[in-house]
């Protein structure tokens, strides 16, 4: 009977059962798609992330939601690279470790900044933003029980990937945001012609004094009806800002899930100009709050 090792890791966060959970499993290298595919509909969580062994990184690993499997995320990025040094798989070499992992999208660089040993933050590098399709509004506010009061005027409904594709749909204030609720059959209809994997609602105040955004993001069965904190869609949506200027410093605290009692927050950096973003760094904290072995 195969035996796995596997942690669960809160990532974008310093305090337990906060942030956003993620599972990992280590010595994955043997184990098929659908093998895992089964592993992450079992985990029933956001992500589940595999590590193996890599021919052209430190590691690589694998992520796949309850769904699908997709080709870059942010916070099993960090709750996998915590659950690394935290295994002492990966050694760390001094204030400032910096590795690579091999995703479905190619390597990335990963920076892991420590204190006397231990892990305060870790910070993922994610692929330079491509902006795609544009929406109508009209067409997409209605299947998440919106309209165009709730929209922040004079930017695009689109589809950002930095790593994952996801659309953006910026909102006027707190109160347009919470109303976000989403039409499963319309939803199914909509992203089946559409090119982006899920939908990231924003605006432009924090939960709290530090952050300057507060997202949500949202899904449907079988993967979780809302993410706690999604660092990939945090880049997209962080180059977006910058390039369409709803923001005036590329540095700026995100927060995320707040209203599900996960609060979350992200340190996150764009580096380029506005008319051509080069990445995006996004960063947080991350605790282990189970450790155990999966039999199979």
């Amino acid at each position: 009977m195969p035996v796995y090792p596997f942690m669960q890791v809160d990532a974008f966060t310093n305090q337990p059962l906060c942030g956003n959970p993620c599972a990992i499993l280590f010595d994955t290298d043997d184990m098929d798609e659908t093998t895992m595919q089964a592993i992450a509909r079992e985990m029933n969580l956001s992500e589940t992330a595999f590590v193996r062994r890599s021919n052209i990184a430190d590691f690589g690993v694998r992520y796949f939601t309850p769904a699908e499997e997709i080709p870059l995320a942010g916070h099993p990025t960090i709750a996998a690279t915590f659950a690394l040094v935290d295994s002492g798989r990966l050694p760390l070499t001094g204030p400032s470790t910096t590795i690579s992992l091999e995703l479905q999208v190619g390597p990335i660089p990963v920076e892991i900044i420590s204190r006397g040993g231990h892990v305060r933050h870790i910070v993922m590098t994610q692929k330079k933003p491509r902006f795609m399709d544009t929406y109508d509004p009209v067409e997409v506010l209605p299947v998440f029980g919106l309209d165009f009061n709730d929209l922040l005027p004079n930017v695009p409904v689109q589809t950002v990937s930095t790593g994952t594709p996801q659309l953006m749909v910026p909102l006027r204030s707190l109160d347009a945001l919470q109303k976000a609720r989403l039409d499963f059959l319309a939803y199914q209809e909509l992203r089946n012609r559409a090119d982006f994997s899920s939908p990231h609602f924003f605006c432009l105040q924090g939960a709290t004094d530090a952050g300057l955004t507060f997202a949500r993001h949202l899904g449907a069965p079988p993967d979780v009806l809302e993410d706690p904190f999604t660092g990939s869609a945090t880049g997209g949506m962080a180059a977006y800002m910058w390039r369409y200027e709803l923001i005036e410093e590329p540095k700026f605290i995100a927060e995320q899930g707040h209203w599900m009692e996960r609060p979350g927050q992200a340190t996150v950096e764009v580096l380029g100009s506005r008319a051509d973003i080069e990445t995006v760094k996004v960063g947080g904290g991350a605790v282990v709050i189970l450790r155990g072995e999966l039999c199979l």
